[in-house]
């Protein structure tokens, strides 16, 4: 650009994408600061698999109908209440005329994936994955004008008063600034910096491995918090689940997640269980795990099941550890051998009738006299051989963000920022007060990066 642009764009996965290409084809001119090589652009969204949507009736490879009550109980119950609801019901509502507009812009999707995900009816799965979707919105913005600087990293949004006039940001090795007329930031949370996880957390979030981006290091949101830009959300509450403790440190991403919990036990590193495998379908309670892995010595857990469990659940990249014998098992994962057999015979004991049992809903079938109980999917861990995963706390992104109205502005004390909008994960914490629904992420960016588009485009023009 030999101007500055109408709009610029902080960020370059789902939620950045949807605020450019909305507001180019309002007729704005956009810049796209991308802190991540082009080979890594789309921050977590290169990781995700599918899209939470309402519809009243069949809809591309959707079946049946998810009403906007039944999604918002969902909603609810994962995350016990603390939600805004004004905005949540807006994010819900507008998924249903998201995912033709997602279509008409280059996204393709598929039938559900089969095992534990049981989400036919309320998740639109993407062909190819994130990465996909990702790179079908860069096409179409580039189709439509949008300029994109890759490892291009915003340090500071100047703010006066209750307008934004500077983007900075290095680029090639310098320092660079921009005044664009409206800035959208949709940067991503803050779980790349493991220092400020330790803040938050204490020194237990070493032990964390990060399941997306490296590059989202809450830089931009450090800098507008410290301006004094309305804040929402507690900086302990993230989207964590339990992954395969063998994952890197960054950028694992989806092949790392563990889907076999509710047909297994997990214990800690003494070999105690200590929660409910079985308590609902895996979409609803996958990501409670990685809190629940983080409260136990260690930040570990350890998943067993038998042989006839195997086939049940969409395997992880790696292989399960393999034993003859629970003993062997215990050995090779370094557990006590005599305690996981207790634990597991104890297991068995309350174990009753399993001839009630299905692997994909609520069966019922659960133990009597145990605690803690497993509600559902409790049969005998007997069938040799055995298998187990390490268990650790995959942290995909954090809660504590910017605070945003329905039209997605952002606030300085009680006054709007006139020319400011936040959309995706840095703003999530808006809705998510705890605890995760599967494919909710992408809901909430692919909505409020389109209001946040259209919004910025019409201050602009």
């Amino acid at each position: 650009m030999q101007s500055d642009p109408d709009i610029v764009v902080i960020g370059g996965g789902n939620a950045a994408l949807c605020a450019a290409i909305t507001a180019a084809e309002a007729g704005a001119r956009v810049l796209i600061l991308e802190t991540a090589p082009k080979p890594y652009r789309g921050g977590n969204s290169r990781h995700t698999r599918n899209f939470r949507c309402m519809h009243s009736g069949p809809l591309g490879p959707l079946v049946e109908s998810y009403s906007e009550e039944e999604y918002f109980a969902d909603l609810m119950k994962v995350t016990d209440g603390k939600t805004d609801e004004h905005l949540a019901r807006l994010a819900i509502r507008s998924s249903e005329e998201c995912l033709p507009w997602m279509e008409e812009h280059g996204v393709r999707f598929q039938p559900s994936l089969s095992g534990t995900l049981s989400l036919a009816r309320t998740n639109a799965f993407f062909l190819g994955g994130g990465k996909s979707l990702v790179n079908a919105y860069y096409r179409t913005a580039a189709g439509l004008g949008v300029e994109v600087l890759y490892e291009a990293a915003v340090t500071h949004l100047e703010l006066d008063g209750d307008l934004v006039t500077r983007v900075d940001y290095t680029h090639e090795g310098a320092a660079k600034s921009v005044a664009p007329k409206s800035v959208v930031v949709a940067s991503g949370g803050f779980q790349a910096d493991t220092d400020w996880l330790a803040r938050a957390w204490g020194p237990a979030a070493k032990n964390f491995l990060i399941r997306g981006t490296p590059y989202n290091r809450g830089i931009v949101l450090a800098d507008l918090l410290e301006q004094g830009i309305g804040q929402v959300g507690d900086p302990t509450q993230c989207h964590a689940v339990a992954i395969d403790g063998r994952a890197p440190k960054f950028d694992g991403g989806i092949v790392t997640r563990l889907d076999c919990v509710p047909f297994s036990i997990v214990v800690n590193k003494d070999a105690e269980r200590f929660y409910d495998e079985g308590e609902d379908v895996w979409p609803k309670r996958y990501a409670i795990w990685g809190r629940l892995v983080a409260a136990q010595p260690d930040q570990v857990g350890y998943v067993i099941i038998d042989a006839k469990s195997l086939e049940l659940f969409m395997p992880s990249v790696f292989p399960p550890i393999k034993a003859d014998t629970l003993e062997g098992l215990a050995e090779k994962m370094e557990l006590p051998p005599e305690s996981l057999r207790a634990t597991v015979d104890e297991f068995n004991a309350a174990c009753g009738d399993t001839s009630g049992f299905h692997p994909t809903e609520l069966d019922g079938v659960s133990t009597t006299g145990l605690t803690p109980p497993k509600t559902n999917w409790a049969r005998p861990i007997t069938e040799p051989p055995f298998y187990g995963y390490s268990l650790r706390t995959g942290v995909t992104f954090t809660y504590l963000g910017l605070k945003v109205d329905e039209t997605a502005q952002c606030s300085v004390g009680d006054r709007p920022v006139r020319n400011l909008w936040a959309a995706g994960e840095t703003m999530a914490g808006s809705i998510l007060g705890q605890g995760y629904l599967a494919g909710f992420g992408m809901t909430i960016g692919t909505v409020f990066g389109r209001i946040a588009g259209k919004e910025a485009a019409a201050h602009a023009n």
